[in-house]
């Protein structure tokens, strides 16, 4: 229930079936204040907007990370009260980056109710070509980390061909930025034991990333204002 102005209002239901957690999850993350209360609508009928479910994205990957609830409030309690579901999905993929890869096998069904929406055989087909959700034995093979940015893919008006060519160039320079990373600190560590190694990767790789994102978005921003119209005095480009 959207319009292209408003939030999207999402009943507990709705928002446990989008987050892939139960409504109970929910409920016991919402008690401990770990996500905000709902908007009160008609009939005391709450409900949740973006901003919860990329909260509640945030909490479960730092649950997968073996954090704490205790752990996971101080964390979310040091982050800025006004932070867009943009920037909490930033947080997240920092956090996801050091982690395993992860994917989950799912039915047709079920990738719909994550996705929150329908999804016809060419965007399907979309999912497939963005290596998001491969189809396997009758079901689906996905990556819930590149769930959401694929179904929010799908609504951009690119041509299939131009979302795998975008693909390919940050696949590209980004694997030649991590091997000159990796060189450059495999050569300050030359002389380290293997312990003190592995405790410096362990505490530069999330460093890293947060630097790259924060440093990618300013370039892309300043990129994109050589050739996008102004914005209105509102505007944030």
């Amino acid at each position: 229930m959207t319009t292209e102005t408003e939030e999207p209002a999402l009943t507990v239901d709705e928002l446990a079936a989008r987050a892939g957690v139960t409504v109970r999850t929910v409920r016991f993350y919402s008690a401990k204040g770990l996500l905000p209360p709902p908007v009160i609508g008609p009939r005391r009928v709450g409900h949740y907007g973006s901003g919860h479910l990329a909260r509640l994205a945030l909490i479960e990957e730092l649950q997968r990370q073996g954090m704490t609830l205790a752990a996971i409030e101080r964390y979310l309690q040091q982050l800025p009260g006004d932070l867009s579901p943009r920037d909490l999905a930033i947080h997240r993929a920092v956090v996801a980056s050091w982690a395993p890869d992860a994917t989950e096998t799912m039915t047709r069904e079920e990738l719909e109710r994550r996705a929150g929406r329908p999804l016809g055989a060419e965007e399907l087909e979309r999912l497939t070509a963005m290596n998001v959700a491969v189809p396997q034995d009758g079901a689906y093979r996905v990556d819930p980390g590149l769930l959401r940015l694929g179904v929010q893919l799908l609504d951009v008006p690119f041509g299939l061909e131009t979302i795998l060519a975008a693909r390919g160039v940050l696949i590209e320079h980004s694997r030649a930025a991590a091997h000159e990373l990796s060189c450059l600190f495999r050569d300050a560590v030359a002389d380290s034991d293997s312990t003190a190694v592995k405790s410096l990767s362990a505490h530069m790789h999330p460093l890293v990333v947060q630097a790259l994102l924060t440093t990618f978005q300013r370039s892309l921003k300043e990129e994109l204002r050589k050739w996008l119209p102004e914005r209105g005095p509102h505007g944030d480009l």
